[in-house]
């Protein structure tokens, strides 16, 4: 600095920027939007547990048969052997061993480990699979009721409220009782699934597409939009260059939040009976609601609902904590 006729210089500290770590003189890195909420997300350690938690879940799922042949045990083996004079398994909270380290069911002696790994299989896919056909949906009539508005807006939000009342399981139940063994070209275990996909995922567009209505209602008004329109933007080029892409986040948040309902939906069908049947032409349809409904006969028996209800509850636990931390995450107005 300059004082009077003279010249003193002070070497000041340059501090780095709040959070970079930066070194002085050195450039600072830009860091895109994907970046930031990835750093974000990898601080939250109950998201990151419950990411870890979720990818285990879908690699034990798609390795089912994989594992069941090392433990050596199948969904549809019985061990009537180790079941005593009243078909009740012997030993420590039903026969636990290295052969059976989840116990044997009462009366058949299914191993209780090689059902819950086969029932991983569907209740993960149903939940997937109804999800995204909730997500498409609801996203499609969602940005179109949010971005022409007028009567458009009118009819779907008119469906939305349909769809949102609709009593689905009472339509579930009742359409499981008409539902041929063969249908649509396909029949057994695969049949099931489609029918749950579609009972779940079609009723329940509605809650996603009022949430994306909303976000659309606010992004058609914003400047980037009035430029392309300003720069000769049609209304499916604006939708796909300009609305969609920032709709990625919130719908990224609530199909993760969205599964582990889906999960629940899908069980809660199962334990009424109207799910996955237990095996459908030698196919093993082992499904946790399905467990937990076969469980009420044994009520004094804790251990046999108690490892599906524990399966079902740190599914849902874990997709709940990602999709938390996803949610944190990806809003800018978090820090």
């Amino acid at each position: 600095m300059v004082v009077g006729s003279g010249t003193v210089s002070d070497e000041l500290p340059v501090e780095p920027e709040p959070g970079e770590g930066a070194a002085p003189g050195k450039a600072i890195e830009g860091r895109s939007l994907g970046r930031i909420a990835w750093n974000r997300l990898k601080r939250d350690k109950a998201a990151i547990g419950g990411a870890v938690v979720i990818i285990l879940l879908v690699l034990m799922a798609l390795f089912a048969p994989l594992i069941v042949r090392i433990t050596g045990s199948t969904p549809n083996e019985f061990h009537q052997d180790l079941l005593g004079p009243t078909l009740v398994p012997e030993g420590f909270f039903g026969g636990m061993s290295w052969d059976h380290p989840m116990g044997i069911e009462p009366q058949n002696g299914r191993d209780i480990f090689a059902e819950i790994v086969y029932g991983a299989r569907i209740s993960l896919l149903v939940a997937f699979l109804a999800t995204l056909l909730s997500v498409v949906i609801g996203t499609v009539f969602g940005v179109m009721a949010g971005y022409f508005g007028g009567w458009v807006d009118t009819v779907i939000s008119r469906a939305m409220d349909v769809f949102l009342a609709f009593p689905v399981l009472v339509f579930a139940l009742a359409l499981a009782g008409v539902i041929p063994s063969t249908a649509f070209g396909l029949s057994g275990l695969s049949l099931r699934i489609v029918l749950l996909i579609f009972i779940i995922g079609f009723f329940n567009w509605g809650y996603i597409a009022r949430i994306i209505r909303g976000q659309t209602l606010s992004l058609r008004e914003r400047e980037f939009v009035d430029a392309a329109r300003g720069l000769g933007g049609r209304g499916l080029y604006i939708l796909r260059k300009e609305i969609l892409p920032n709709l990625v986040a919130p719908i990224l948040i609530y199909a993760t939040l969205l599964i582990p309902t889906n999960i629940i939906f899908e069980a809660s069908l199962s334990f009424l009976g109207v799910g996955v049947a237990r095996q459908v032409q030698g196919e093993p349809g082992v499904t946790w609601g399905g467990m937990l409904s076969d469980a009420v006969d044994y009520y004094t028996l804790p251990y046999f609902m108690f490892w599906p209800g524990i399966a079902i509850f740190i599914t849902v636990l874990a997709f709940n904590l990602f999709g938390d931390g996803l949610r944190d995450a990806l809003d800018p107005k978090m820090r």
